[in-house]
């Protein structure tokens, strides 16, 4: 959740971005209220990226198109992680795989931009990594509404897909039960 994402003055503007921002806040909220880890990822591309071969500049490593919007600022003094990405899924050559592993953390819950781009890359690498996979429908967009369902349709076919209301639920009955919880 980016200025180059969700700002209209945004390279890459999602125009859809700026109305999950209240459910994204809500399930980070809910997360630090119950222990649970963020995980921050942040494009963070080279100023001459390969990638910029097939998409416009945008999220230059330290410009404010890399930086996440004001409602979503990592709070690290809660714990908060921060993983910079230059290709599209968040395990593609970062650490967040080690992270994960040294946290014991087996399940990856998703919310964020681009659904079908980013979101379902992170979903599948997640997969081939060991990962469980939750995409939160409500918390996660793209450019237009097809878009949007067919990243959800993809992620649908290996993960879960639950509503902001549906995870927490699921979460509060784990909790019930005294299982851990990611």
């Amino acid at each position: 959740m980016l200025n180059d994402f969700i700002d209209e003055k945004g390279a890459l503007c999602c125009k859809n971005g700026v109305k999950i921002v209240p459910k994204i806040r809500e399930l980070v909220d809910f997360a630090h209220d119950n222990n649970i880890q963020v995980v921050h990822v942040q494009e963070a591309h080279r100023k001459n990226d390969r990638d910029f071969r097939v998409r416009p500049v945008h999220a230059v490593k330290g410009t404010w198109g890399s930086d996440f919007i004001p409602e979503l600022k990592p709070e690290e003094e809660k714990g908060d992680y921060i993983v910079q990405k230059r290709r599209h899924s968040a395990f593609s050559f970062t650490d967040f795989d080690l992270f994960l592993r040294e946290e014991e953390i087996d399940t990856v819950v998703l919310t964020g931009v681009w659904t079908n781009v980013c979101v379902r890359s992170t979903a599948s690498d997640a997969l081939y990594h060991g990962y469980n996979v939750i995409c939160i429908s409500d918390g996660t967009t793209s450019q237009d509404e097809d878009m949007h369902v067919s990243g959800l349709r993809d992620i649908d076919i290996f993960g879960d897909i639950f509503s902001t209301e549906e995870y927490k639920e699921a979460v509060k009955s784990k909790f019930s039960q005294d299982e851990q919880v990611v």
